[in-house]
């Protein structure tokens, strides 16, 4: 199994990785805020976004801020986290389970 690629000082899987990223699990002291910040300290926006979502990473971000060590992904996520609420509330909200769009009527 492949060793996490954000991760340099811990003998973790990238599965490991994942599932402490999604909070499915915790090992020792390492859980889902330690698994976020090092994620957005070490990769590029767009796959943090992609592995953590708009909603949980606004909700969360207070919680994960302080554990961040990247002055510039913090400021980046503390502005994300005041505008996105305001411009595009609608990403905030859970996908839908919906198989027909909302202006579609199902038959």
């Amino acid at each position: 199994m492949p060793r996490a690629r954000y991760v340099w000082d811990y003998d973790l899987t990238e599965e490991q990785f994942d599932a402490l990223l999604q909070g499915r699990t915790t090992i020792g002291r390492l859980d889902r805020a330690w698994a976020a910040a090092r994620l957005i300290d070490s990769a590029p926006y767009a796959e943090v976004v992609r592995r953590i979502g708009f909603p949980d990473l606004i909700r969360h971000w207070p919680e994960w801020r302080s554990r961040v060590r990247s002055v510039s992904a913090r400021r980046g996520l503390d502005f994300l986290a005041e505008w996105l609420p305001v411009h595009h509330p609608d990403l905030l909200e859970p996908p839908s389970r919906s198989l027909y769009p909302p202006n579609i009527p199902s038959a």
